[in-house]
Protein backbone atom coordinates (compact mmCIF):
# COMPACT_ATOMS: atom_id res chain seq x y z
CA UNK A 1 0.00 0.00 0.00
CA UNK A 2 1.27 3.45 -0.86
CA UNK A 3 1.48 6.13 1.80
CA UNK A 4 -1.96 7.47 2.61
CA UNK A 5 -3.34 10.26 4.79
CA UNK A 6 -6.70 9.54 6.39
CA UNK A 7 -9.36 11.75 7.93
CA UNK A 8 -11.38 9.93 10.59
CA UNK A 9 -14.49 10.86 12.52
CA UNK A 10 -17.44 9.52 14.44
CA UNK A 11 -20.41 10.52 16.52
CA UNK A 12 -20.94 9.21 20.06
CA UNK A 13 -22.36 5.94 18.69
CA UNK A 14 -19.12 5.20 16.85
CA UNK A 15 -16.65 6.66 19.33
CA UNK A 16 -15.41 3.38 20.87
CA UNK A 17 -14.88 1.69 17.51
CA UNK A 18 -13.12 4.79 16.20
CA UNK A 19 -10.66 4.49 19.10
CA UNK A 20 -9.93 0.88 18.09
CA UNK A 21 -9.52 1.84 14.43
CA UNK A 22 -7.09 4.64 15.33
CA UNK A 23 -5.06 2.24 17.48
CA UNK A 24 -4.93 -0.12 14.47
CA UNK A 25 -3.86 2.69 12.14
CA UNK A 26 -1.10 3.61 14.61
CA UNK A 27 0.12 -0.01 14.52
CA UNK A 28 0.12 0.10 10.71
CA UNK A 29 1.99 3.41 10.68
CA UNK A 30 -0.80 5.16 8.77
CA UNK A 31 -1.10 8.92 9.22
CA UNK A 32 -4.53 10.24 10.17
CA UNK A 33 -6.31 13.19 11.72
CA UNK A 34 -9.20 12.73 14.15
CA UNK A 35 -12.02 15.15 13.34
CA UNK A 36 -14.01 14.19 16.44
CA UNK A 37 -16.09 13.53 18.38
CA UNK A 38 -13.71 13.22 21.28
CA UNK A 39 -15.95 11.54 23.86
CA UNK A 40 -19.18 9.54 24.23
CA UNK A 41 -21.46 12.51 24.93
CA UNK A 42 -24.46 12.68 22.62
CA UNK A 43 -23.73 14.67 19.46
CA UNK A 44 -24.87 15.02 15.85
CA UNK A 45 -23.29 12.81 13.18
CA UNK A 46 -23.67 15.31 10.29
CA UNK A 47 -21.10 17.61 11.93
CA UNK A 48 -18.37 14.97 11.80
CA UNK A 49 -19.44 13.49 8.47
CA UNK A 50 -19.25 16.89 6.79
CA UNK A 51 -15.89 17.75 8.37
CA UNK A 52 -14.28 14.52 7.16
CA UNK A 53 -15.99 14.64 3.76
CA UNK A 54 -14.90 18.23 3.11
CA UNK A 55 -11.32 17.38 4.10
CA UNK A 56 -11.31 14.47 1.64
CA UNK A 57 -13.10 16.35 -1.14
CA UNK A 58 -10.60 19.22 -0.89
CA UNK A 59 -7.75 16.67 -1.20
CA UNK A 60 -6.32 17.72 2.17
CA UNK A 61 -6.62 13.99 2.95
CA UNK A 62 -6.54 11.03 0.56
CA UNK A 63 -9.45 9.13 2.09
CA UNK A 64 -11.59 9.00 5.21
CA UNK A 65 -13.24 6.67 7.69
CA UNK A 66 -16.53 7.52 9.41
CA UNK A 67 -18.30 5.57 12.15
CA UNK A 68 -21.68 5.97 13.82
CA UNK A 69 -24.03 3.49 15.46
CA UNK A 70 -25.15 1.83 12.22
CA UNK A 71 -23.01 3.66 9.66
CA UNK A 72 -26.17 4.67 7.79
CA UNK A 73 -26.67 8.26 8.91
CA UNK A 74 -23.01 9.18 8.68
CA UNK A 75 -22.74 7.74 5.16
CA UNK A 76 -25.82 9.64 4.00
CA UNK A 77 -24.40 12.88 5.40
CA UNK A 78 -20.94 12.34 3.87
CA UNK A 79 -22.41 11.63 0.43
CA UNK A 80 -24.02 15.09 0.41
CA UNK A 81 -20.55 16.57 -0.23
CA UNK A 82 -19.66 16.80 -3.92
CA UNK A 83 -16.89 14.42 -4.92
CA UNK A 84 -17.46 12.02 -2.05
CA UNK A 85 -18.18 8.35 -2.58
CA UNK A 86 -18.81 7.14 0.97
CA UNK A 87 -19.50 3.42 1.22
CA UNK A 88 -21.16 1.69 4.14
CA UNK A 89 -19.50 -1.70 4.55
CA UNK A 90 -20.24 -4.58 6.90
CA UNK A 91 -18.06 -7.22 5.21
CA UNK A 92 -14.60 -7.42 3.66
CA UNK A 93 -15.85 -8.36 0.18
CA UNK A 94 -17.88 -5.15 -0.12
CA UNK A 95 -15.01 -3.12 1.32
CA UNK A 96 -12.62 -4.45 -1.30
CA UNK A 97 -15.04 -4.07 -4.23
CA UNK A 98 -16.12 -0.58 -3.28
CA UNK A 99 -12.51 0.47 -3.78
CA UNK A 100 -11.99 -1.69 -6.91
CA UNK A 101 -15.16 -0.61 -8.70
CA UNK A 102 -16.40 2.61 -7.07
CA UNK A 103 -13.13 4.27 -6.03
CA UNK A 104 -14.71 4.79 -2.62
CA UNK A 105 -12.95 7.60 -0.80
CA UNK A 106 -14.71 7.24 2.56
CA UNK A 107 -15.36 4.00 4.42
CA UNK A 108 -18.38 4.05 6.75
CA UNK A 109 -19.08 1.49 9.45
CA UNK A 110 -21.51 0.92 12.29
CA UNK A 111 -20.20 0.26 15.80
CA UNK A 112 -23.47 -1.35 16.87
CA UNK A 113 -23.38 -3.65 13.83
CA UNK A 114 -19.78 -4.88 13.80
CA UNK A 115 -17.40 -6.48 16.22
CA UNK A 116 -13.95 -4.93 16.50
CA UNK A 117 -12.16 -7.83 14.77
CA UNK A 118 -14.39 -7.72 11.71
CA UNK A 119 -14.27 -3.92 11.60
CA UNK A 120 -10.46 -3.95 11.52
CA UNK A 121 -10.52 -6.60 8.76
CA UNK A 122 -12.87 -4.34 6.79
CA UNK A 123 -10.51 -1.40 7.28
CA UNK A 124 -7.58 -3.49 6.03
CA UNK A 125 -9.49 -4.76 2.99
CA UNK A 126 -10.56 -1.21 2.09
CA UNK A 127 -7.11 0.30 2.63
CA UNK A 128 -5.32 -2.36 0.59
CA UNK A 129 -7.69 -2.47 -2.38
CA UNK A 130 -6.95 -0.35 -5.44
CA UNK A 131 -9.31 1.28 -7.91
CA UNK A 132 -9.39 -0.66 -11.20
CA UNK A 133 -10.52 2.20 -13.46
CA UNK A 134 -11.43 1.15 -17.00
CA UNK A 135 -15.14 0.43 -17.45
CA UNK A 136 -15.75 1.60 -13.89
CA UNK A 137 -14.54 5.12 -14.69
CA UNK A 138 -17.41 5.59 -17.16
CA UNK A 139 -19.84 5.00 -14.32
CA UNK A 140 -18.04 7.34 -11.95
CA UNK A 141 -18.07 10.03 -14.63
CA UNK A 142 -21.84 9.58 -14.88
CA UNK A 143 -22.16 10.26 -11.15
CA UNK A 144 -20.43 13.61 -11.58
CA UNK A 145 -22.81 14.78 -14.32
CA UNK A 146 -25.39 17.40 -13.37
Amino acid sequence: MTKIRLAIGSDHGGFSLKQEVMKHLDELGIEYKDFGTYNKESCHYPVYAKAVAKAVASKEFDRGILICGTGIGISIAANKVKGIRASLCSDTYSARLTRNHNDSNILCMGERVLGVGLALDIVDAWLNAEYEGGRHQTRLDMLEED
